[in-house]
């Protein structure tokens, strides 16, 4: 992932900078909005991938921005941060249609990841809203299930087309043999040899060269990853 819009919310100059520094390590456009009022303009007048919002504020409280965007029709994805641990907080947030809800004080790396998993989840969502997921040159129509490559189908089995599926839903991840397993075959025990016999054959139907794969990689002592860009 990389050059995702963000916008941090936050009335806290001290917090804006680190999560600043920390978001633009990770190669993420970052703008930020010192109150409820400059927040509601930059949402309404540009587009982001993510919003960083903290709850309390001087002028206008995160709960209250949150309506705000949601009766506006703006469903970007929403990470709430509080200084409150209470329960019910968190409930209000989420239930006004916040996507997640961080606690102070917490580590940088939670929330990087935190933030990763809201918008990649978006992405695959906005890819299946016309009852498909585009990835690069690969489409997959999730109401035929049927897998297409530069407008060509591809001649998948039924395990394959859930193995290749799952990769288009998480391209960029790597996953381990065991995590293919469990997701793929809902299994604890694995067994290497199929997810080898698997990979190899869908390899065969979706690159131009199986021996030099260009989407669906081998991550050495890892596992796999799909690459939606050669």
């Amino acid at each position: 992932m990389a050059n995702e819009r963000l916008l941090i919310v936050d009335d806290e100059l001290a917090i804006r900078i680190a999560l600043r520094t920390a978001f633009s390590r990770e190669n993420m456009i970052v703008s930020e909005a010192s109150c409820g009022v400059e927040a509601l303009r930059l949402l309404k007048t540009q587009e982001f991938d993510l919003v960083v919002l903290d709850i309390m504020m001087e002028d206008i409280d995160g709960y209250t921005i949150l309506q705000q965007l949601r009766a506006d029709g703006i469903m970007t994805p929403v990470l709430m941060l509080s200084g409150k641990q209470e329960e019910m907080d968190q409930v209000l947030g989420l239930g006004l249609g916040a996507d997640d809800y961080l606690t102070k004080p917490f580590h940088l790396s939670v929330l990087i990841q935190k933030a990763k998993a809201l918008i990649r989840r978006n992405r695959i969502y906005s890819r299946q809203k016309s009852n498909g997921i585009q990835v690069g040159p690969f489409r997959f129509d999730t109401m035929k299930l049927e897998c297409y490559k530069d407008g060509e189908r591809l001649n998948l089995t039924a395990r394959e087309l859930v193995l290749f599926r799952f990769f288009l839903e998480h391209p960029g991840q790597v996953f381990t043999k065991e995590q293919l397993y469990h997701q793929v075959w809902n299994e604890n025990v694995v067994d290497d040899n199929t997810i080898m016999v698997y990979i190899k054959r869908i390899r065969e139907k979706i690159e131009d060269d199986s021996k030099k794969p260009a989407y669906l990689k081998t991550v050495r002592g890892i596992g796999y990853i799909f690459n939606e860009k050669r």
